[in-house]
């Protein structure tokens, strides 16, 4: 569920690019050096793919970082105490959480409540949540050329979870044609669900963004904990679905 408005008509044959490739203008021996290996990609990369890329894989791995021993909630709440600032953060995040009835678990827990595609001027869409993490296709179909933003509630259990971040990646053919981040931020244990509203997106438009998508969702934490991930598959279509 990403796409940026740079997304237009036309673009969907320039969308297999390099993995490794930053942002910028590169030279000429550079462009020439990128369509070679361009082309290796198209013909290699088949709906086999469309989940998992050896990049994508390698990049999770490569970015984990080494936090340290954990604490309880109770623990991090009782450490530092005689620095002030830290105390009062502590006390912003935690609210009116009961350190003791939270319990001594060390893990947090995140569980994603529900999922909701809003567009101006339209229902919003709910979308099923499956045990399996893969839900029937097509999971949504969004009507191409419209705005739209995805809307989701969570509830935090445990221990406070930090880091907490959404990201989305999109195949079309088998190709990578979008991938996104999101950092969410840090959340304590309490009752009540969190809400939380991705930034508006556009879909893309024109006869060449028509069609079939397959997809990766996935909600972690900053040490790359998993606490749901979504395979999927969505439809752009020239006109909303009927309702």
């Amino acid at each position: 569920m990403g796409f940026d408005d740079k997304n237009k008509e036309g673009e969907e044959e320039s969308a297999p690019v390099c993995e490794g490739k930053k942002g910028g203008i590169a030279d000429s021996d550079s462009e020439i050096e990128h369509e070679v290996h361009e082309n290796k990609v198209s013909r290699q990369m088949s709906e086999s793919s469309m989940y998992t890329t050896e990049d994508e894989d390698e990049d999770e791995n490569t970015n984990k970082i080494e936090l340290g021993p954990q604490c309880t909630l109770k623990e991090q709440f009782e450490k530092d105490k005689d620095d002030e600032s830290l105390r009062r953060w502590k006390e912003q995040l935690l609210g009116s959480v009961d350190i003791n009835a939270v319990g001594e678990s060390l893990d947090p827990e995140v569980k994603i409540l529900s999922l909701e595609i809003k567009s101006p001027g339209r229902a919003d869409i709910v979308l099923p949540i499956p045990e399996d993490g893969k839900p029937k296709s097509p999971w949504f179909v969004l009507k191409e050329g419209s705005k739209y933003h995805l809307k989701f509630t969570f509830q935090v259990n445990n221990n406070i979870v930090t880091g907490l971040k959404y990201t989305n990646t999109v195949w079309k053919t088998g190709i990578k044609v979008d991938s996104m981040k999101e950092m969410i931020g840090a959340f304590s244990p309490q009752t009540e669900p969190y809400t939380h509203e991705m930034p508006e997106e556009t879909t893309p438009s024109g006869i060449f963004a028509r069609g079939s998508y397959s997809a990766r969702t996935k909600f972690l934490d900053d040490d790359n904990k998993c606490y749901l991930e979504i395979n999927y598959t969505f439809d752009i279509k020239k006109e909303w679905q009927a309702i």
